[in-house]
Order: structure tokens, then sequence, then C-alpha cells
């Protein structure tokens, strides 16, 4: 090796060390990938933050990952928006029943008095309810990136609550069930449990 061919690999040795400290050469490259996670804050209304700690907990219930608050030390990203807002759901409901009868009956001749007879009958019934009711509503659409920005898995989830749940709650357990549910499919494609049918010999 001659002088300049030991300059040239003392200048590509520094880039070359870099390039396997960046996300590119990380291996993150998808979801099984995956080992240590950062929850970024959220974008949205003021109940982004206290969803943020809603999906935490709820993907550290899973174990797929070590959840850290260490951004420089995860190997990738979940960001997004998401938000928890009230509203007044009304109904308004109006009845009504009206029942209505007459009859009549006259006789009599040009020599007698004349007789008559009227029968009337009427009834009436109205009933209207306004109801309201005060409901949550929340959503979170999120992402999960590698270091390089490139997106490894995406969900987007809303409710107006459980029974047993708040609707963020609810869109917290959602996002963590369907990000498990992704993971399980990837692990059973890696692993090729479905196995492809056996050969038949062709008839002689």
């Amino acid at each position: 090796m001659n002088l300049r061919s030991i300059a040239l690999c003392g200048l590509l040795l520094p880039w070359a060390l870099q390039a396997q400290k960046s996300g590119a050469d990380s291996g993150t490259g998808s979801l099984l990938d995956v080992k240590r996670v950062y929850v970024a804050q959220l974008t949205g209304g003021p109940q982004a933050d206290a969803l943020r700690e809603l999906i935490i907990a709820s993907l550290d219930s899973t174990r797929l990952f070590v959840l850290t608050d260490n951004q420089d030390r995860a190997d990738a990203v979940l960001k997004g928006a998401a938000d928890d807002h009230a509203f007044t759901d009304t109904f308004d409901s109006d009845e009504s029943l009206n029942s209505r009868e007459n009859g009549g009956k006259s006789s009599g001749t040009s020599y007698s008095t004349r007789s008559g007879g009227y029968l009337g009958l009427g009834v009436g019934e109205n009933e209207s309810h306004h109801i309201k009711e005060r409901k949550h509503e929340a959503y979170a659409a999120v992402r999960l990136c590698n270091r390089d920005g490139d997106v490894l898995w995406s969900t987007a989830q809303e409710s107006l609550g459980a029974k047993f749940r708040s609707a963020s709650a609810d869109v917290a357990a959602k996002i963590a069930k369907q990000l498990t549910l992704d993971v399980d499919r990837a692990r059973r494609g890696v692993n090729g449990t479905a196995s492809a049918p056996p050969a038949v010999a062709p008839k002689p």
C-alpha cells in the first residue's frame, strides 16, 4: 500500500465510522428491530399531554419495548397528534295523539214535532322531550419513526368512551392493542408459520 492509499484511507475512515453510528446503519428498519421507544410530545389541544401519559402507560403494559424519557437512547420515536374534547349531545322528540268523534241523528214528519241529536268527543295528548347529555370524544393519530425519520408503523384511533374507560384511556388502549397485533403479525411473517404444501410427484 502506497502513501497515497494510506492517506485516502485516513480520510475515509472517520466518515465510515460516522455512518455506522447513524440511523441508516442502526438496523432499525422494521417493527421487529425496535427495542427502545421514546414517546414525543403530541400536538393538539390542551388534553394532548394527558393523552401522551396514557399512551406511555398502555405501551409499557404490553412489554413490547423499553420506554425511555431519553430520546438520544431510543432507536424509535412515537410522535403525532391527539386531543380529548367535551361536547353536548342534544336529543329532541315531540309526540302527539289526537282523536275526534262526531255523530248526529234527526227524525220527524210535517205533522209532528221534529227531534234530533248530536254527539261529539275530542281527545288530545302532546308529549315532548328535550335531553342533553355531556360527552367526551378523544382521538390520536400517531406514527413510530426510526432515527432517519422513516415511518415504521402508524395508526389513528378515536373513541367516545368505553364501559369502564374514559375516551382518552380507551384511545390509548386501542393504540397499544393495534401495535401489539401488528408486531405479532410481523413476527409470524418472519418465522414463516404458514408452510407451503408438499409437492406431489407426477404420475408415471
